[in-house]
């Protein structure tokens, strides 16, 4: 089945420079002027709005070629397509061939989420719910939290993460972390996509965070950040795949931690450095790619392309570990407040990122992997029901899910004078927000996102993933 006035939009888009088809919820989409580009798809459900600027990003990332050699040999979008503001689109995965692209990542490298279980019951949970919540208010919000380490913990972090991170701490437990199970926590490390570590260098990382000696307070260590970032309490809902379940630890009633965090200021200072550094080795008398996305090439600056690499992979291992701290804070107040609670991790996974895959590199941005029976978490609002999924590993999407619903509002909009300030309207009846601005509120209300159901029941229909428990909100705590 078509959209309604399918014809009317794609002259529309055709007019803005867009070659665009449609079928069977799929929109295939390429620059009118840049022929011998890959064709990109776009799964959409029926029904979801078409975004010519975000159609336009895609098809400019699916573009870029670099003149040294080097170029995108794939280009998809998964379901919560949407504009991004820095020239890429929400969703978008492209897979290189002799060239990598600083900006397909953009500066929240590793924002990713990571899901934890709890024998809890909810009427258990809600009986101390004040109590807990006061407690991390002052953790998350208040700076209460204690993430003191040392420079050589700090400098293993960046360069190791997880597995270096623990053994620097096993050697001299510091902060909050004297009081966790390490060996919990590192039996854990088996179910953290990569084991939380990647190639990274702690030379790349920004210097006041690498001291040569002493102690280390960095502010950035265990917060959320702002934009759709959260740590959210939810119950088991249902669970749909029993014996997959069963194997993760996951069964219905339990109570449920899903964070969604990245790499904070790390990851800002990386990513903006080579954007930076990337445009500036731009063969000097050629004109710049009018999508002022700038890709490295292995084929003129092969280091380059090595320490780009390396120094993403540097603000990853901090992603890996600013969830795991966010994460760890929550547990410690769980068993402060219940008592006697493991609250096991079920998986942690990146959705920012670049990975060696088939010939080249496939990046991913706002969009997660999902490799054969590989966990995957697609978060819905905070007013919705979330998913813990299995990956199906269809190489007609890059081995990839989505992240989330994806945005259908902005926050400009939402907080615009004149905008809607009731309550149903926006989807915040009965919503749990833990917050200390209430703009926040209104920028992220339900309202603010598409329909999740759709986003996942297309996704299982293209065999991307499949269902294995559905999860539903109690409370959210947004910075």
């Amino acid at each position: 089945m078509q959209p309604k006035n399918l014809k009317r939009l794609l002259r529309a888009l055709e007019r803005q420079g867009l070659d665009v088809t449609y079928n069977n919820r799929t929109y295939s989409v390429r620059l009118v002027n840049s022929p011998d580009a890959p064709v990109a798809e776009v799964l959409l459900p029926e029904g979801f709005p078409v975004e010519a600027k975000a159609l336009k990003q895609l098809a400019n990332l699916a573009s870029v070629r670099h003149p040294s050699g080097g170029c995108v040999c794939r280009a998809c979008a998964t379901p919560d397509f949407h504009p991004g503001d820095a020239g890429v689109a929400i969703g978008s995965i492209v897979e290189t061939v002799g060239q990598v692209i600083p900006g397909a990542v953009g500066s929240d490298i590793n924002c990713g989420m990571r899901l934890h279980v709890a024998d809890l019951t909810i009427d258990e949970f809600m009986a101390k719910r004040d109590q807990f919540v006061e407690k991390m208010k002052g953790d998350y919000f208040f700076g209460t939290r204690d993430v003191t380490m040392t420079a050589d913990a700090m400098r293993s972090l960046f360069q190791y993460g997880i597995p270096g991170w623990l053994d620097a701490m096993l050697d001299r437990p510091t902060g909050s972390v004297i009081k966790s199970d390490l060996q919990q926590l590192a039996q854990e490390s088996e179910r953290i996509f990569l084991g939380g570590s990647m190639d990274g260098d702690w030379k790349l990382a920004p210097e006041e965070l690498v001291p040569d000696s002493g102690m280390v307070r960095d502010g950035g260590l265990a917060t959320i950040g702002g934009g759709n970032h959260f740590v959210e309490v939810q119950r088991v809902d249902k669970v749909e795949n029993r014996p997959l379940a069963h194997a993760w630890g996951v069964r219905e009633g339990q109570l449920a931690f899903m964070i969604h965090s990245g790499s904070r200021n790390v990851g800002k200072y990386i990513g903006g450095m080579w954007r930076d550094k990337a445009k500036a080795t731009w063969q000097k008398g050629l004109k710049y790619p009018d999508s002022q996305i700038f890709p490295l090439s292995t084929h003129s600056h092969p280091e380059l392309v090595a320490s780009y690499l390396q120094a993403e992979a540097t603000a990853a291992n901090y992603a890996f570990i600013n969830r795991l701290l966010l994460a760890e804070l929550l547990r410690l107040r769980l068993r402060e407040v219940y008592k006697d609670v493991e609250a096991p991790l079920v998986y942690d996974l990146p959705h920012n990122i670049t990975l060696p895959e088939g010939k080249g590199w496939v990046t991913r941005k706002g969009a997660c992997p999902a490799h054969t029976g590989q966990p995957v978490i697609i978060p819905g609002s905070m007013g919705a029901y979330s998913y813990l999924m299995v990956g199906k590993g269809n190489p007609a999407f890059c081995n990839s899910a989505s992240h989330g619903a994806g945005r259908i509002r902005s926050r400009f909009d939402l907080n615009r004078r004149g905008a809607s300030p009731n309550e149903a309207e926006l989807g915040l009846t009965g919503i749990d927000c833990i917050t200390l601005r209430e703009e926040r509120r209104i920028e992220e209300a339900p309202a603010a996102y598409k329909p999740i159901q759709s986003v996942i029941d297309v996704q299982v229909e293209a065999e991307m993933v499949d269902v294995v428990a559905r999860l539903s909100p109690v409370l959210t705590f947004k910075a």
